[in-house]
């Protein structure tokens, strides 16, 4: 019986009741040990066991916390037979996972993946009835175990699992789970806990009073009491218990010691290992009795057991050190898996040994190629440790720090490089770790020196590895406007006798040499490898981005995606080139729908999202960026988040909703981005504050991110905002970039903002009609618009009031489907001095299709495409329960009933 836990139990009552019902979610009980987390995920398991539930369970264990997913496999094992029906990319990590470590199998492609496997196995098994996971002592499992379970808790939605974690203070960050703290007893729940224990009243007082309300302090201080082993004094209760654990096993037999020391170094209670350790340390089971009698361990015909965790602790580190290393050299050659045996012998090796360290590297490959990386991080530090010759030793330490980078823990990852280069000075080997130190520095240390180690220690490096060091160099220095790193990793190429066109691109752009930069980066995006004919049949999404390849994301699976694709995205974003740039990202998001690559969909959905918004399809954008937000904060990256809003922060600086673009755009620049720049000064242009559009603007174009193809877009809004205050002057320069820029570039977009600029200035109709014809093939509308209410304004003012309303009608149009508010007014207002009669603005008719979420609007396009739930549960990765959860949703706001009558309604998005 539990007492005291009424809110608790209610919690978790709630939690399980939601589940019977359908609605899914997650719970994490944190607290000390012996708070009572361990009894009420009991109580919960026979609770859902009186209603219906089916339970998984697993619990932590420490001598498992470096094991590559021991917790996932021991939750999973009951269900495996289920994985045969989940998409095929998802079903080989998880038989990666429960299948035994291979030396030279292959690696995963994301570590996110095992995670979303999990999230649809557990939505299928709940097919045939509600599901309640179990997880106990959450801080000791596995870190690839937690990242999988973390992922499907936070996007579980209406498959009807609940997962209820226990977890202590430290150890177990789960950002986005609820959070139950379960409260010390009060003593009057103290004395009831007590009341069938033999302790005279003042003995009962003192218990209470030191035992400050934990469940476990109580039953074991009591148990002292009884036994006059009691450890009063000042320490924290967690160690007050520790204490009296180690004072009662003090007192058992030797060979009982070695024993119990056996078990808790084996740590997860296999008999076989257990037994055959045993053997060779000349102990057995039957030198368990007396713990077993003393209430300490519980040995079955299956396993032994500790009867709480702070035993093992006792057990364990109550031995001596010599003591401890012959147990664990004794479960080394016992043990039945290499894994295990690495474990151990790492344990028993209190001096360098290549032997044994190359034992460890291979099972930290192991991992490596199961995702898990921070264990595998882990392993290749231990096996550091125990290398004998310095360079080896610290090649192993940079790649524990390459795979501390890979599981998302750059600190760790630094402080590994930083062991390493204390270990070597010769160039070669500062070449080989300047990759990692310039990730590291990028994540965080010093940006800036990200770019700059990496060319200075290329030199040692063969030509291949110093060309891919100097291009990651340049993409670097691009990104935080380093011009100095860029001119320096385009010489060091010259020197190499190398011809990189991206790096000599960018290195032209940042010494103003548009001429030159803009062919060799256009040469770049134009040699990356684009889907080959036969993929290209059918017709784009709805929403797809106008000139964008058709049936693009089919190529998914072409051999020549991944970095290759990555570096062409990269450099059609900075030269402005919209087709190429929607082109390469939906064939990068298709290739990451299809392989399950997690983490890298966020950068690519921000990239398209990004190109969507200059396209006008605001709603898309809003969809792509609403799924990057989900995903990073689901995966723990909650600090790419800033830069994923920028991109809307244009979209409400368009929409004039300026407490919204302010918010934004602010976000963004604390991070040191430019996007929010730009947006500002729209909606400064828009709401007629051209002086400070000007000036917010001149002092960005002065930084070291002067050459971002936005803000070289936004010479156009410099050039106007210049005109409007009767400052030409203050024109010339943003006119020379634009027009030198179009010149260079031959992009549409450049060449209509460029004749429009001039047109400004030379108040000549020939440059609007040059910019009106440019507009026709930059696929930018509400640039386009722009142009035409500056032309019919001109008009206007010609006295050709005829001739003006085409445009300004025109513009007006594009505007109202942008809800471009600001510039709405300025159109009405134009063809009103017209002298063209206008009804007042009626609000428009909610379009049903506006009412649903981002989430809801993608997964009604993809089944007015015909995808199934299971289809498109696994593009968006949810769970089909909770794709079809959506399409309820959606049914009843759309006002239809099935997915028939999809094919009659505008999805597209546009407005």
């Amino acid at each position: 019986m539990l007492y005291g836990r009424v809110d608790e139990q209610a919690a978790i009552r709630a939690l399980v009741d939601a589940a019977r019902t359908g609605r899914s979610g997650g719970l994490v009980l944190r607290g000390e040990s012996g708070i009572g987390k361990s009894a009420l995920l009991s109580w919960a398991a026979g609770y859902a066991e009186e209603t219906g539930l089916r339970t998984l369970r697993v619990t932590g264990l420490e001598a498992e916390a470096d094991l590559a997913f021991a917790g996932l496999v021991q939750l999973l094992w009951p269900v495996q037979d289920r994985i045969g029906v989940l998409p095929r990319p998802q079903a080989d990590a998880l038989r990666a996972v429960l299948a035994p470590p291979q030396d030279g199998q292959p690696g995963g492609p994301d570590r996110f993946l095992t995670g979303l496997a999990v999230l649809t196995l557990l939505a299928e098994v709940a097919v045939d009835g509600p599901l309640l996971c179990l997880v106990d002592d959450a801080h000791w499992l596995d870190q690839a175990s937690a990242d999988a379970l973390r992922f499907a808790a936070r996007r579980l939605n209406a498959e009807g699992v609940a997962m209820l974690f226990g977890a202590r203070e430290e150890g177990f960050a789960a950002t986005g789970l609820p959070e139950l703290r379960p409260s010390r007893l009060s003593p009057q729940d103290a004395a009831l806990l007590l009341a069938d224990r033999k302790l005279a009243p003042s003995s009962r007082e003192q218990v209470i009073e030191e035992s400050a309300g934990n469940p476990l302090a109580l039953i074991e201080f009591a148990a002292a009491r009884r036994s006059h082993h009691f450890a009063a004094g000042p320490m924290p209760v967690s160690d007050r218990v520790l204490a009296s654990f180690r004072s009662r096993i003090a007192l058992l037999p030797e060979r009982t010691r070695l024993m119990m020391l056996t078990a808790a170094a084996e740590g997860r209670g296999h008999l076989p290992t257990l037994l055959g350790a045993a053997g060779a340390l000349d102990v057995g089971l039957e030198d368990l009795a007396e713990a077993e009698q003393a209430g300490l361990v519980d040995v079955t015909a299956n396993v032994v057991t500790f009867r709480h965790p702070l035993i093992a602790t006792a057990a364990y580190h109550g031995a001596a050190l010599a003591r401890r290393i012959a147990v664990h050299e004794a479960l080394a050659g016992a043990a039945t898996d290499d894994d295990c045996r690495a474990r151990h012998l790492a344990a028993a090796t209190t001096k360098t040994d290549e032997r044994v360290a190359e034992v460890i590297a291979r099972a930290a490959e192991r991992a490596r190629a199961r995702t898990a990386y921070a264990a595998a991080a882990g392993l290749y530090e231990q096996a550091a440790r125990l290398t004998p010759h310095p360079r080896s030793r610290a090649g192993r330490l940079g790649e524990a720090a390459r795979l501390a980078l890979s599981a998302g823990h750059p600190k760790q990852a630094a402080d590994l490089v930083d062991q390493a280069e204390r270990l070597v000075d010769d160039p070669e080997s500062l070449a080989e770790l300047a990759p990692v130190r310039a990730a590291v520095e990028f994540e965080v240390g010093e940006r800036r020196l990200a770019a700059r180690v990496l060319v200075e220690r290329s030199a040692p490096a063969d030509p291949e590895q110093a060309a891919a060091m100097l291009r990651t160099s340049a993409g670097y220095g691009w990104f935080y406007g380093d011009r100095d790193a860029i001119l320096a990793a385009a010489e060091r190429l010259r020197e190499l006798g190398l011809c990189d066109p991206m790096v000599a691109g960018m290195a032209a752009l940042v010494q103003d040499d548009y001429a030159r930069g803009l062919p060799l980066l256009t040469e770049f995006v134009a040699a990356t490898p684009r889907p080959a004919p036969d993929f290209l049949a059918g017709t784009a999404r709805p929403g797809a981005v106008p000139g964008a390849v058709p049936g693009a994301a089919a190529w998914a699976g072409h051999p020549a995606g991944g970095l290759t694709m990555a570096w062409g995205a990269f450099c059609a974003m900075i030269i402005g080139d919209d087709t190429a740039s929607a082109e390469l990202a939906e064939a990068e998001i298709g290739r990451c729908r299809r392989h399950g690559l997690v983490g890298t969909l966020p950068q690519v959905l921000q990239d398209l999202a990004g190109v969507q918004v200059q396209a006008g399809l605001h709603r898309d954008a809003e969809m792509s960026v609403a799924e990057a937000v989900r995903l990073v904060h689901d995966i723990g990256l909650e600090q790419r988040v800033p830069r994923l809003n920028s991109v809307l922060a244009r979209v409400a600086a368009i929409e004039g909703d300026e407490e919204r673009c302010v918010r934004l755009a602010s976000q963004e620049l604390d991070t040191g981005g430019m996007a929010g720049v730009a947006a500002l000064s729209l909606l400064d242009l828009g709401l007629g504050r051209h002086a400070a559009a000007l000036d917010r603007l001149e002092a960005a174009v002065r930084g070291p991110l002067r050459h971002a193809s936005g803000l070289v877009a936004a010479s156009a809004d410099q050039v106007e905002a210049a005109v409007r205050l009767g400052e030409p002057e203050r024109a010339a320069e943003p006119l020379r970039r634009i027009e030198a820029w179009a010149r260079a570039g031959g992009q549409h977009w450049a060449e209509a903002l460029s004749a429009r600029c001039r047109a400004l200035l030379s108040d000549d109709e020939t440059d609007y009609l040059r910019a009106l014809t440019a507009h026709e093939g930059s696929g930018r509308p509400f640039e386009r618009a722009r142009t035409e209410l500056l032309y019919g304004e001109w008009l206007r003012r010609a006295r050709r009031r005829s001739d003006a309303r085409v445009p300004l009608r025109s513009a007006l149009a594009v505007f109202e489907r942008l809800r471009a508010a600001p510039w709405v007014q300025r159109a009405r207002a134009e063809l009103h001095a017209t002298g063209e009669v206008l009804l007042p603005a009626e609000p428009t008719a909610v379009d049903p299709v506006e009412r649903l979420t981002a989430q809801e609007l993608q997964v009604v396009r993809l089944a007015a495409d015909g995808g199934t739930s299971r289809e498109i549960a696994a593009q968006l990765f949810l769970s089909p329960r909770t794709v079809e959860h959506h399409l309820y949703r959606a049914f009843r706001k759309l006002g239809i009933r099935s997915r028939r009558e999809l094919a009659r309604l505008d999805l597209s998005g546009r407005r």
